[in-house]
């Protein structure tokens, strides 16, 4: 990532034609394929966990390991690119992507599928950054802007047919299904991308790469993952396992720091973060992402474990949520250069703080009316959240240092929304216990209301023990439905508190936006 690609090589004319329009297919296939496979998932959750005989907690780990592993892979993109060219990289990358996703959907086992889940992130990380990167290369100069937007909407279009694909695919064939398809579109995009683009290839070069911190990289990362993934299970730092990925994570971390900044080709470079808008808007996307990626993986479990949704109707719940972000970014990035960022970044945060102040309202007796809206609302939040973040990010920053500060930024909040999955889940599992064990102590079999309930479900025809098994069952709805308001409202809290912290940057206006942020 500290290398950007080289220019040696005088630049090709634009494409024309059809060739165009199959390139920019192509392209836009693979980062849907990308982009989807990080929201198809979500929704099948409760699917997988059930058919691999493990905990829905644990089969957050289907998400978690994907996310990590692609965010570990994007400070490769750089150098990967100056030693093997952006075509063959591309193109083996989608390749690789589509055994990965070959291999995800014959996974015996949850270790097997993991694997393969990291196999799969590992390889991704190029994609994206690529496909933008060659798409850019086929158009004009004064073309730009369209391409990027039509790019763009690729990367808004995936998460709203993610929840529904992936839904109806679990509920009409079988999760392994979600994963099979990547083949077919993969192979396509492969295909084309390498017959239109081959004669094309960026100039390659040798550069040094830093080996010792990309496995210091590697392990306080996947250490950190792994404790906040089993913490729960384990019973935190209770488990001298925890307590050990714990102290691995930490000196990992604090010698992975020291190491990058003696370097001359860091894997990441660390000095960007002693520049005021990088580091404030770095943390605020990072912070703002953990806490959306983690209420979006929350919000289909809770309609399918505790509201009795289908994976196709929680996939129809979670749609919407594009369709005001498509109608509303290329307004945003159209503007992003004559309004100050910061106040559009306040307007995504505002938004954000809405949609989950009215979810943290949510009952056991919310209707899909009522769970729709905030969905709808929160497009719009969306559509004002990546482009200003990122321009505030990139603000002040030479022409050189903006692949370097891009894939950084990215890199800090692909990690942050993986670990923010775990975070999420596991608080409104400890949320939920507290809730469960209060509702408890305010129930008695001697109580006339719960007499009256038992009493009821025995007339239906139930045994006690049935009937008990039912009373439970409401029980831990009431209480999870609880937990789930919890999290929403502190992460309302949290999202208001990044307003006087974006505020704090001074970006330079007219900044140029990389759309990498919006995957």
């Amino acid at each position: 990532m500290a290398q950007a690609q080289s220019g040696a090589q005088a630049p090709l004319p634009p494409l024309t034609g059809g060739k165009l329009v199959a390139g920019t297919v192509a392209l836009s296939l693979a980062t849907f394929m990308n982009v989807l496979d990080s929201s198809i998932a979500n929704v099948s959750l409760p699917a997988i966990a059930g058919d691999l005989g493990v905990s829905p907690a644990q089969g957050t780990w289907v998400i978690t390991s994907f996310g990590v592993a692609n965010a570990i892979s994007v400070p490769l993109t750089g150098w990967l690119t100056q030693r093997f060219g952006a075509v063959r990289l591309f193109t083996l990358s989608v390749l690789l992507f589509v055994l990965a996703s070959w291999l995800c959907g014959f996974a015996p086992s949850l270790e097997w599928l993991i694997g393969f889940r990291v196999l799969q992130g590992l390889v991704a990380g190029p994609m994206i950054p690529l496909s933008q990167t060659l798409l850019l290369a086929s158009y004009p100069p004064s073309k730009a802007g369209t391409a990027l937007a039509m790019w763009a909407m690729t990367t808004l279009v995936a998460p709203v047919t993610g929840p529904l694909l992936g839904g109806w695919i679990t509920d009409n064939m079988t999760w392994p299904w979600i994963f099979y398809i990547n083949v077919p579109v993969g192979l396509g995009a492969a295909f084309v991308t390498w017959r239109i683009f081959a004669k094309r290839e960026t100039p390659i070069r040798k550069l040094p790469i830093d080996t010792v911190g990309l496995a210091l990289l590697v392990l306080w990362v996947g250490a950190l993952q792994i404790m906040l993934d089993k913490g729960k299970e384990l019973d935190w730092f209770e488990s001298t396992q925890i307590l050990t990925l714990g102290w691995t994570a930490l000196i990992g971390f604090v010698t992975f720091v020291v190491w990058e900044l003696r370097q001359d080709h860091p894997v990441v470079d660390i000095r960007l973060f002693g520049r005021r808008n990088f580091v404030l808007g770095a943390v605020a996307l990072s912070v703002a992402y953990c806490l959306f990626f983690g209420n979006v993986v929350l919000v289909p479990m809770w309609l399918q474990q505790y509201m009795g949704y289908t994976a196709t109707a929680a996939g129809m719940a979670m749609a919407p949520v594009g369709l005001l972000a498509i109608i509303l970014s290329p307004l945003v990035g159209k503007n992003v250069t004559k309004v100050d960022p910061r106040a559009l970044s306040t307007v995504a945060f505002l938004g954000f703080a809405l949609v989950l102040w009215m979810r943290s309202h949510f009952t056991v007796q919310a209707d899909m009316t009522t769970i729709l809206i905030p969905t709808v609302l929160q497009g719009a939040a969306i559509a004002f959240f990546f482009i200003p973040l990122s321009a505030i990010t990139l603000s002040g920053l030479s022409p050189d240092k903006i692949p370097s500060a891009s894939g950084l930024s990215n890199f800090c909040r692909i990690t942050a929304g993986a670990m923010g999955t775990s975070v999420v889940t596991t608080i409104w599992d400890n949320r939920a216990t507290m809730h469960h064990v209060h509702l408890v102590e305010k129930i008695s079999l001697t109580d006339p209301g719960a007499s009256e309930a038992i009493g009821m479900l025995s007339r239906a025809g139930l045994s006690m023990e049935q009937s008990m098994a039912q009373v439970t069952r409401l029980i831990d709805q009431q209480a999870f439905t609880r937990a789930a308001d919890d999290v929403f409202l502190a992460s309302a809290w949290l999202f208001l508190l990044l307003v006087p912290l974006v505020w704090l940057a001074k970006p330079t206006r007219g900044v140029a936006v990389d759309a990498g942020g919006a995957h």
